[in-house]
């Protein structure tokens, strides 16, 4: 009897698979109701605050500490707090020496590991697979499927419109709440009139509106002959999109800062991106005015030049290793300067990245111990490292195993800066407002479960500590994550993972998880439902 019951359950739950994923954006099949849970399910502990917001666990006795910490510092500062975000492009979970790397790999991290030392290190922070998606999430707190932002945009790819047209960011909340709002280094997020980052919601911008490896094509003709020795093709490369860093301020026009024409121009870029930062840190402390910035680094993605005086610096003296040493100084040498203005204790910092490890591009990639890497919805691709500090604010030296996904950081931030109240009715939201489970002392993420695309196409979700897959990136060439991959359903089921037990996602079964699989399905069905009344937007990159 219990092996036809279990039968029963896997093809029950197959059946709802099939029939989640193939009608996606489906109604929920109830109505729901602030304050109930998605279903009645005792498993399923987050609840629905509200209609177009994701459901959330809540956690009275954290959210009461965080606000006496809250109302603590607003009347001793008479303020809300900085926000400076560190993203930086493609880094390994496992490069930073807390997250087991730093010495052991060759390239030591010790500002990047201080952060952790004396803020809340998250073991299990997650992002999207790839670049764009993931920034489109931070910034908006909204799925790529809802931004259309589902894949990087790429060089001279025409869309259908403005990806940005009716968007919110962060930026933009804070800005109308007196933020100074800047936004330094790799965008990666549209390269026309109305998608710069002056036109959404920063007051200032510097960087580079691409991807360093559209530059580095131009340049190198060591490692891109084909392109650099034909003329008339290179010649049309650089008419669609020209090497260079740009700026801008609110209201004004795209303005070229440099062009790009050598190696030595890449290798010094992330250095003229930290000039900025610092001016800008600097600048807000004089004028006594609370600051949002995001500090993109280009670093690590391939290929990596070594800046001057960095060649050969990692003890592994090997070109990617030397960009971690850089990436760990500017984060270093930004701490001080925040230090040096009396900032420091009025600032939350969260350092992050986009994305897992580029394997594709290995040994000009990072570390990991999970499967997969960038491009795949496997442990590799979307499980990356994950800082918060704020002294005073933040206990030192916790260490936590609760989901936290980049979506989280427009709501926290937001929640941060006292504005929670100007985040629109008229679309959803999938972040959570995560302020306390940072600042309560012993603080549990507000968060259940986190969802993973593959472009437009829900892959999987994390529930708790398992993974669950409806649909597989296999590789079809080892370590060949982007260019060498088949999307599939899951057939017969799900294929599911206990990470606590085999965090490589080596072997998928159902034993032991009869009783949750009903659960992530009913996760999915609502997660699908929400598309109803708030669909998915279009704007070209969706898959044919």
């Amino acid at each position: 009897m219990r092996i036809r019951k279990s039968k029963l359950c896997l093809s029950i739950g197959t059946i709802l698979v099939s029939t989640v994923l193939a009608t996606t954006h489906a109604a929920p099949q109830k109505s729901y109701q602030k304050g109930q849970t998605i279903a009645d399910d005792p498993f399923l502990k987050a609840v629905i605050t509200s209609e177009n917001m994701e459901p959330a666990i809540i956690h009275p006795a954290q959210k009461s500490a965080a606000q006496k910490k809250i109302d603590a510092y607003k009347q001793k500062t008479g303020r809300t707090p900085n926000i400076l975000i560190f993203i930086v492009d493609d880094l390994g979970w496992g490069d930073i020496g807390v997250n087991g790397g730093g010495v052991a790999i060759g390239a030591p991290t010790p500002n990047i590991d201080k952060l952790a030392q004396d803020g809340l290190r998250f073991t299990s922070f997650y992002a999207q697979p790839l670049s764009t998606p993931s920034r489109a999430a931070m910034m908006t707190g909204r799925l790529p499927t809802r931004t259309g932002l589902v894949r990087p945009i790429l060089t001279g790819e025409k869309l259908k419109g403005n990806p940005w047209d009716g968007e919110v960011t962060v930026a933009g909340l804070l800005d109308k709440a007196g933020y100074r709002t800047g936004m330094v280094g790799k965008w990666h997020l549209g390269e026309i009139d109305g998608a710069y980052p002056q036109q959404n919601g920063y007051d200032e911008y510097f960087g580079l509106l691409q991807v360093v490896s559209n530059l580095n094509e131009m340049i190198d003709e060591r490692l891109y002959p084909n392109l650099l020795n034909d003329p008339e093709r290179l010649e049309a490369m650089r008419s669609i999109q020209p090497p260079e860093i740009t700026s801008g301020v609110k209201g004004g026009p795209i303005k070229v800062e440099q062009s790009i024409k050598t190696i030595d121009d890449i290798s010094r870029m992330d250095q003229k991106f930290a000039d900025y930062s610092d001016g800008f840190i600097r600048r807000a402390g004089k004028k006594n005015e609370p600051f949002y910035l995001i500090h993109s680094f280009s670093r690590v993605h391939n290929d990596n030049y070594p800046a001057p005086g960095y060649a050969g610096k990692s003890p592994a003296k090997f070109p990617y290793k030397d960009a971690v040493v850089e990436v760990d100084d500017i984060v270093g040498r930004l701490m001080q300067t925040l230090k040096e203005t009396g900032q420091l204790e009025d600032t939350v910092v969260f350092f992050t990245s986009d994305n897992g490890a580029n394997e594709d591009v290995w040994p000009d990639s990072g570390f990991h111990p999970w499967k997969g890497g960038k491009g795949t919805t496997w442990e590799g691709g979307v499980r990356v490292p994950g800082i918060a500090y704020w002294p005073g604010m933040i206990k030192a030296g916790r260490v936590s195993d609760g989901i936290f996904d980049i979506l989280d950081l427009f709501n926290t931030s937001v929640a941060l800066a006292g504005q929670t109240n100007q985040i629109p009715k008229d679309r959803y939201f999938d972040g959570i407002d995560q302020t306390s489970f940072l600042l309560a002392d012993d603080g549990e993420s507000n968060r259940e479960t986190s969802y993973f695309y593959t472009g437009n196409q829900f892959s999987a979700l994390r529930w708790n500590e398992y993974k669950v897959h409806f649909k597989v990136m296999q590789t079809t060439i080892p370590g060949r994550n982007i260019g060498s991959t088949v999307l599939s359903t899951a057939n017969p089921a799900p294929w599911a993972y206990n990470l606590y037990i085999d965090p490589k996602e080596q072997s998928p079964s159902h034993k032991g998880f009869e009783w949750g699989l009903p659960r992530t399905i009913n996760l999915v069905r609502y997660h699908m439902g929400t598309f109803k009344k708030y669909p998915v937007k279009d704007i070209g990159l969706n898959v044919p």
